[in-house]
Order: C-alpha cells, then sequence, then structure tokens
C-alpha cells in the first residue's frame, strides 16, 4: 500500500499534531518496553527538521471515556523526553484552549505532548464535532501509528476530513513492507503461522493462503489442527469450534496448490511451567504439546530457507520457558539466513517481535511491524481507517 506522505513544504513553520502510538507497558511508574515510542523517531525528526510545531497526540489503555489517573500520558514525559532527545511539554487535555495556548507557546524544536484522547468518549465513537474540536489548534495532521490504523477513531480517522493530512515515516514503511507479503509477494512465498489460537489467524489464514507456496503452522494453534488430521494431541491447547475451520483452510490451500506442513514431532510436557520434557511424535495423553520438536524444526527451516517472501505470526512454542523456546529460536536463525539470501521477511508483531527481539534477531530480518491487532487485519485484506483515506495507489 502506498501512501500520501509529506514534503518540508506541507508542514514548514505549521502546527502539526502528530498521531503517535504510545501505549506501551507501563510498570512501577516506569516504560517496560519503548520500542513504540522509538518507532516514531524518523518521523518526528522530519517534521522539526522541516521547521514544524509537533504536538503528539495518542491513546493509552482504556479509560473508556473517563479520566483515569492512572492512564495519563503525562507520566511518559520523562520517557519521551530520553528516546528522542528533546524538550517535552505537558498539557492535561488534547482539546480546548489549554492546547491552543500551549501550541501558540511552544519553542521551536519542542514537543508538546497531549493527554490521552480516550479520556473523551467522543473519541472511540470517531464523533465529528470532537474532530473539529481536535483540530481547531492545528493546520496539518500526521498519521504514524500504524498499531491504531485499525480502529475508526477521532485521532486515528475522523480528524483526517478536517485538516489537510499526511503518513508518517513509519506508516509509510508498514504499508510498504506488509503490501509486499500481503499483496504482491516475492515467489516462493512462505507463510509461518504460530501462537495460541486459531481464532485469532481466521482473517489472516483465509486471505493469504491462496497466494502462498507454503503455509507452516505451529504453536499452540498446530494442536486444533492436528486433531482433525486424526493425530494424538493428549492435552494440547484445541478450539473444538474450529476443527471445520482448520480442516477446509487445510484443504482450500492444498487445493490452490500450497503445500501445508503441521508438526511431525512435539516437545511435551505436563504443563507451560514445567520442570522436564520430553519430544514426542504424538502427544500422550496426559501431557501437553509446548513447542515445535527436532524433526519439524528441520522441515520448517528447509521451507523458509528456499522463501523468497516470508510473513511470520506467532511463536512455536511457549518461549518464555527456555524448555519451549527451541522452536521458536531455531525459525528465527532461519528467517534471518534466508534474509541474508536476499529474501523479504515481515514479523507480525506481538510475542513474534518479542521473540525475535529477545533471540537477538531484530536486526537480521527486513521488518518488524509495529502493529499487534493491526498487522493482523491489514493481513486479513480489512479495512484499515487510519491509513485507506491517505492511500495513492
Amino acid at each position: 500500500m502506498k501512501l500520501k506522505t509529506f514534503a518540508p513544504a506541507d508542514v514548514a513553520g505549521k502546527k502539526t499534531l502528530l498521531r503517535v502510538d504510545f501505549n506501551v507497558p507501563f510498570r512501577d511508574g516506569k516504560v517496560q518496553d519503548d520500542l513504540r515510542i522509538r518507532a516514531h523517531a524518523p518521523t518526528i525528526e522530519r517534521l522539526l527538521g522541516a521547521g514544524a510545531h509537533v504536538a503528539l497526540v495518542s491513546h493509552f489503555g482504556r479509560p473508556d471515556g473517563h479520566v483515569v489517573p492512572e492512564m495519563s500520558l503525562g507520566q511518559l514525559v520523562g520517557d519521551v523526553e530520553r528516546v528522542y532527545g528533546k524538550k517535552v511539554h505537558f498539557v492535561d487535555d488534547c482539546v480546548g484552549d489549554k492546547v491552543t495556548d500551549a501550541m501558540n507557546s511552544l519553542p521551536q524544536g519542542d514537543l508538546l505532548l497531549l493527554e490521552n484522547s480516550r479520556f473523551h468518549p467522543e473519541e472511540q465513537k470517531n464523533d465529528p464535532d470532537f474532530a473539529k474540536l481536535m483540530a481547531r489548534p492545528f493546520e496539518v495532521f500526521v498519521m504514524d501509528a500504524f498499531s491504531a490504523a485499525h480502529r475508526a477513531d477521532v485521532t486515528t480517522n475522523g480528524i483526517m476530513s478536517v485538516l489537510p493530512s499526511f503518513a508518517g515515516n513509519l506508516l509509510v514503511k508498514e504499508g510498504e513492507m506488509l503490501g509486499i507479503v500481503c499483496e504482491k509477494p516475492h515467489i516462493p512465498y512462505v507463510l509461518i503461522f504460530g501462537g495460541a489460537k486459531v481464532s485469532d489467524k481466521i482473517g489472516v489464514v483465509k486471505f493469504l493462503s491462496d497466494l502462498a507456496n507454503t503455509v507452516l503452522i505451529g504453536g499452540g494453534m498446530a494442536y486444533t489442527f492436528l486433531k482433525t488430521d486424526r493425530r494424538a494431541i493428549g492435552k494440547s491447547l484445541r478450539e473444538e469450534d474450529r476443527y471445520v475451520f482448520a480442516r477446509d483452510i487445510m484443504d482450500s490451500a492444498r487445493t490452490a496448490g500450497a503445500k501445508v506442513y503441521l508438526p511431525l514431532d512435539s516437545v511435551v510436557a505436563d504443563g507451560p511451567n514445567a520442570t522436564t520434557s520430553s519430544v514426542s511424535d504424538d502427544v500422550p495423553d496426559d501431557k501437553m504439546g509446548l513447542d515445535i520438536g527436532p524433526k519439524t524444526i528441520e522441515l520448517f527451516t528447509k521451507s523458509i530457507l528456499s522463501a523468497k517472501s516470508i510473513l511470520w505470526n506467532g511463536p512455536m512454542g511457549v518461549f518464555e520457558n527456555p524448555m519451549f523456546a527451541e522452536g521458536t529460536k531455531a525459525l528465527c536463525e532461519a528467517v534471518a539466513k534466508a534474509t541474508s539470501w536476499g529474501a523479504i521477511s515481515v514479523i507480525g508483531g506481538g510475542d513474534t517481535a518479542s521473540a525475535v527481539r529477545k533471540f537477538g534477531f531484530a536486526d537480521k530480518v527486513s521488518w518488524i511491524s509495529t502493529g499487534g491487532g493491526a498487522t493482523l487485519e491489514y493481513c486479513s485484506g480489512k479495512p484499515m481507517p487510519g491509513m485507506d483515506p491517505l492511500r495513492i495507489d
């Protein structure tokens, strides 16, 4: 997806509202992971370099239209200053005279951080009057929060009907990289699905299985598929209401010419917190499958190394426990090697992104999406209210 972005002349000297996603893990007064904050740095540098006066707006948590002090973005000022190396001024609202006054007095090169947009119930209702109120102090809007782009809120969609609007660097890059693997993949194309539930991936699997040459299914969701293949899965995760879907997906993918591979073996144990494990082709009745086994790693690795495009969403096991991390780590290595050989590799956010970073492969893949739900929605072919108005293709 190609998006309309800004030239320096579009923002020079203008009061610019930038939609970021600062909905970050926060505990004991500290940001636990500043990846989403850092992701907006290129857009901010570009805007300030062009002479724009920049205010940042975001949601934080789920206050459901109420002022919740524990969800105030004021708590993040120190972290935002540290990441961007800029003075950050905070105003305790995102609309009204306070914002106008703060923008009028904002020194060039500093940033203004607005209060949590979801403190107002009108935000998630995409209320047009609230959009006009929010737009009043500004001349330009830049959308850079891909991870919120699947939501039709005022700060992701409605304000675009009021202000001249552009995509920021992060949004452009997400559209470019996801566009490759979800719309026009290079062939051979390998899809890797994992994680706990089939239901989380239904839309993606349906939408992309016809494009893929190979589909690799691991993680907890694999056991629903294995059950439909009449394999013993013991006490492993399964979604009984998804058996028909799993069988239909395998049939339709194979009809389209794709190879669908399920685990040949599993690392099995009593549960995710077990201290002992073993490897088994079939899962014993009293055990759970908690990672892919060595035969599966070999099979999956061979497919990955042949790929020119790779989309990976969902870990292969409970990688937080070292006993069940080998499958996910091995696939990280394979995807990194395929990338070094010229493949385009996109990691679909969420737990997969955490795993890639944990095992030290973040700089060895083509792109790690900042989205979780947004990545799945995009790759399912669903509307993206925070991107679609900016499409130019």
